[in-house]
C-alpha cells in the first residue's frame, strides 16, 4: 500500500472545512460512511478513483491534494525537537509521525513557532556579531546582503533540489554521455542540441574570466587555465543556464527574494548545483561514497572531479531513500573571510568576524595539500568530527598568482564512525575533543589562550599586575 495514498488527514479537513457528516460526505463519494471513516483514520488508502471524486465534487486541486504533506511534516518536526533546546525530553520519531497523522494543523504550528524562534536568535546573534566589530556599525540595516539570502535559499532546501538531479540524471541520457569522456560528450551535446560550439582560448584572450558565453556566435569560449574538472563543470554550468532556465527560475521565484541581485546570485548557485550533479551523477555517486566512508581522495579520481567538488557535492546527498551522511562545509582564505558555507548537521557558523582558531580549518593553511582531522566540541556541547585540506584556484600567470583557500567537511560525531578519516578516533570519548566556538566575541570559553578579543557578555577586568595565558580578564558571573 503506498504511503502517498494515505490521505485521512486531509480528507477530514476537507469534511470539516465543508461543514459535512462523514454520512453526508459519503453519500456525494458513492462510498459507505463506514468506509469514509476507515480512511479518515488512515485504516484505508484514497484510491485513484476516489480521488478523482474529490476532485469532481469538492474542487480540490488533485496533484496538491495528493503531496505527501506528512513527510515533510516528520522531518519538520524532527528539526525542530533536534535542537539542543530539547535535549534531555523522550521524544521517538512514532510521536512525530502520530503527530503529523492526527494533527497536522498543530504540528505546522509548531514547525512555525520554532523557525520564528530561530529567526528571532539568529537575528539577535547577527546583530551582536556586527556590533561586535565597532567599525562595522554602519552596516546594521533592515535588509540583508543577497548572498546572505541565498544561503538562507540553500539551507532551507538542505542543499537538495530534486527536480536539478532529475534534470542532470536526464542529461546523461538524452546524451548518451560516457563515463571517462564527460567533456567531449558534453562539447557534442551543446552543438547538436543548442548549435553552441566550444572553444579553448589563451588566457591572455580571456584575461580574468574563466568562462563566457557568445550569444551572437553562439560560441562558449573557456580559459585556458582551467583545470580539466573545472572545463566539464564549466560546460555543464552553461547547459543548466541553456536548456534548463525555466527550471531554475522556477526555483527562484518561489523563494521570493528580495531583489535582481539575489535572484541572479541564486540563479548562477543553482546552475552550479547542476554542474555538480552532471559531474557526479546521484546515484553512482552515493553509492561510491557509501562505500569508500566518503573518500574524497579516491571520489575524486573515480569522477574526474577537484577536491572541493567532491567536498561540496558530498553535503547534497539527502534524497529519500539513499541518504548519505549530512555534512556541513566552509570554505576560507587564508585571512579567515568565508567564501562558502552550508551548515548542514546543525553546525553553527559566524556570519560576521573571524573563526575560531582552534578549528582545524586555520591549520590547513600551515601544511598546504594534507589532509587534517579533529574531533571538536562547541560550547553547547555538540561534537564534530571535521577534516580540512588547501585548495587552489587557477590564476591568471605571473601577475595573477592561483588562489589558496582552506576548504573542511565535517558531520556530527554520531555519524563520524561512516567516514574513512575518522579512524583511529575514540568518537565516545568527548572529553579528548578540541573546545571550539564560533568565534572570539561570541565564545564564552573564558579559559581559552587564544582568544582574540574578550567576549560581548562579560565584563573585562584589567590588571597591570597579573597577566595570564590570554592577554584577557575576566569577572566571574556572580560579579557581572
Amino acid at each position: 500500500m503506498e504511503k502517498k495514498a494515505m490521505l485521512g488527514p486531509k480528507v477530514r479537513r476537507l469534511r470539516r472545512d465543508r461543514g459535512l457528516t462523514q454520512a453526508q460526505m459519503a453519500e456525494q463519494l458513492g462510498i459507505s460512511p463506514s468506509y469514509l471513516n476507515l480512511i479518515e483514520h488512515n485504516q484505508r488508502p484514497v484510491t485513484v478513483p476516489l480521488l478523482l471524486k474529490l476532485g469532481q465534487q469538492f474542487g480540490v486541486d488533485l496533484q496538491a491534494f495528493a503531496e505527501d504533506e506528512e513527510s515533510r511534516l516528520v522531518a519538520g518536526l524532527r528539526e525542530v525537537f533536534a535542537d539542543p533546546l530539547f535535549d534531555g525530553s523522550d521524544i521517538k520519531n512514532q510521536d512525530f509521525r502520530e503527530l503529523a497523522a492526527v494533527a497536522p494543523t498543530l504540528g505546522q504550528a509548531v514547525v512555525a513557532l520554532y523557525r520564528g524562534f530561530r529567526g528571532a536568535r539568529d537575528d539577535l546573534q547577527a546583530l551582536a556579531e556586527r556590533v561586535a566589530d565597532r567599525e562595522k556599525l554602519h552596516l546594521v540595516q533592515s535588509a540583508g546582503f543577497p548572498q546572505d539570502e541565498v544561503r538562507d535559499l540553500f539551507q532551507v532546501h538542505s542543499n537538495h533540489f530534486p527536480d536539478l538531479e532529475a534534470a542532470a540524471e536526464g542529461l546523461w541520457q538524452d546524451g548518451k554521455l560516457e563515463r571517462g569522456d564527460l567533456y567531449r560528450g558534453l562539447v557534442d551535446w551543446l552543438n547538436t542540441q543548442h548549435s553552441v560550439r566550444v572553444r579553448l582560448l589563451p588566457s591572455e584572450v580571456m584575461g580574468y574570466a574563466v568562462r563566457r558565453f557568445d550569444r551572437h556566435s553562439r560560441r562558449i569560449l573557456l580559459s585556458e587555465m582551467l583545470a580539466p574538472s573545472g572545463r566539464t563543470f564549466q560546460l555543464a554550468c552553461q547547459i543548466a543556464l541553456l536548456r534548463h532556465r525555466d527550471l531554475l527560475n522556477g526555483i527562484v521565484d518561489a523563494a521570493n527574494l528580495s531583489g535582481d541581485e539575489a535572484r541572479r546570485l541564486a540563479r548562477i548557485g543553482l546552475a552550479n548545483y547542476f554542474a555538480a550533479a552532471v559531474l557526479m551523477p546521484y546515484a553512482r555517486f552515493h553509492e561510491a561514497a557509501t562505500q569508500l566512508r566518503y573518500d574524497i581522495e579516491i571520489l575524486r579520481r573515480r569522477f574526474d572531479a577537484s577536491f572541493e567538488q567532491v567536498c561540496h557535492r558530498l553535503t547534497t546527498l539527502h534524497r529519500s531513500g539513499a541518504k548519505g551522511v549530512p555534512f556541513f562545509f566552509m570554505r576560507v582564505d587564508s585571512a579567515g573571510n568565508v567564501s562558502k558555507r552550508f551548515s548542514g548537521a546543525g553546525f553553527h557558523f559566524a556570519r560576521f568576524g573571524g573563526g575560531c582558531p582552534r578549528w582545524i580549518v586555520y591549520d590547513a593553511f600551515r601544511t598546504p595539500g594534507k589532509i587534517h582531522s579533529q574531533m571538536a566540541e562547541m560550547p553547547d556541547g555538540t561534537a564534530y568530527f571535521s577534516i580540512a585540506r588547501t585548495v587552489v584556484k587557477a590564476g591568471g600567470g605571473h601577475r595573477s598568482p592561483p588562489q589558496q583557500f582552506a576548504v573542511a567537511l565535517g558531520c556530527d560525531v554520531q555519524h563520524a564512525a561512516q567516514v574513512t578519516y575518522a579512524d583511529g578516533f575514540d568518537l565516545s570519548n568527548t572529553d579528548a575533543a578540541t573546545p571550539i566556538g564560533m568565534n572570539c566575541r561570541l565564545c564564552p570559553r573564558l579559559d581559552c589562550s587564544q582568544r582574540a578579543f574578550p567576549p560581548l557578555n562579560h565584563r573585562l577586568i584589567v590588571d597591570e599586575n597579573l597577566r595570564g595565558l590570554s592577554p584577557y580578564l575576566f569577572a566571574p558571573p556572580s560579579a557581572e
